[in-house]
């Protein structure tokens, strides 16, 4: 039999989460999630971009978060990240707002906008605490008391968990071992209590024995080993040339130009604003000029 895939590669989650047919094995993962948040079951949820062919690994118009929405109208994002892009929190607020904004239609009233809830999977600690999942609202600093419900992000970090976390009683730890790519052999002990994570599990297999899949899985592996690579390049020549040069004394003609080529390419692999500035030594205005006129 063929090596398993891994299922946190976000095309393979996506197909496994993301697919109308799979479409219980996200609610059965959801409400896992919102047990841990005290809220209601979910019944039924829409997925507003499931998994098609057209998916394509390379394609950078393909995406591979998964938005559903509830049947009260609360909309739901979960993005799986392998690497550490930075500023994690920043861009999910970044994202959480252009989501939650994008409700209203012109004429609309404030009162139309529903709830927004973020699930970032994370294959990297984050968090300077050792939960595996955190879960944030807007509260008051002293009191506790929420001001809006709209708002719910939830962190969840792969890397603070071990096999022998395994739940006889089941539960949102045994979804994220799985995820983690927890050996085979504890795989009838995790899906002991979690019926539906056995779905999950068939379908991984499926994909991991099939040729064509397989052969995306590869390429999308490339494209984030790359992605993962330039961003480390970025972090530490950014780093470098910071305190060797001093960004703020500006440059010349000639490492302008390359700085400036350096940043197309990035923003051509959709490097965070933040990264690609680090790197070229040009100031985040200048890179959204370029992302504006590129």
């Amino acid at each position: 039999m063929a090596d398993l895939l891994d299922p946190k590669n976000d095309f393979v989650f996506k197909r496994i989460f993301g697919s109308e047919e799979n479409k219980d094995v996200l609610l059965a993962f959801l409400n896992r999630t919102f047990a841990e948040s005290g809220e209601a079951p979910l019944t039924e949820i829409v997925l507003l971009n499931p998994y098609t062919d057209k998916d394509a690994p390379l394609d950078k118009q393909s995406i591979f978060d998964i938005w559903a929405r509830t049947t009260e109208g609360k909309l739901i994002n979960v993005e799986m990240q392998l690497f550490n892009k930075y500023d994690i929190e920043k861009r999910t607020l970044f994202y959480w707002s252009k989501r939650y904004s994008s409700q209203l239609q012109e004429g609309q009233s404030y009162t139309e906008l529903k709830k927004c809830v973020t699930i970032n999977i994370l294959n990297y600690s984050f968090i300077a605490n050792n939960r595996y999942h955190n879960i944030f609202h807007l509260r008051e600093d002293e009191t506790g008391l929420e001001l809006t419900d709209d708002i719910e992000v939830h962190f969840m970090e792969l890397s603070k968990l071990n096999e022998e976390s395994i739940s006889l009683e089941g539960g949102l730890i045994n979804w994220l071992l799985f995820l983690k790519g927890a050996d085979k052999a504890n795989w009838e002990v995790l899906k002991m209590n979690e019926p539906t994570l056995k779905k999950a599990m068939d379908t991984l297999e499926f994909l991991s024995q099939d040729h064509e899949a397989r052969r995306k899985y590869e390429e999308r592996q490339k494209y984030l080993h790359d992605e993962a690579s330039m961003i480390q390049w970025a972090t530490e020549k950014g780093m470098a040339e910071g305190i060797e040069k001093g960004i703020e004394k500006g440059m010349a003609e000639g490492e302008k130009k390359k700085a400036i080529e350096i940043a197309l390419n990035m923003l051509k692999m959709g490097l965070d604003t933040s990264v690609i500035a680090a790197a070229s030594g040009l100031s985040e205005a200048q890179i959204t000029d370029l992302r504006n006129r590129s």
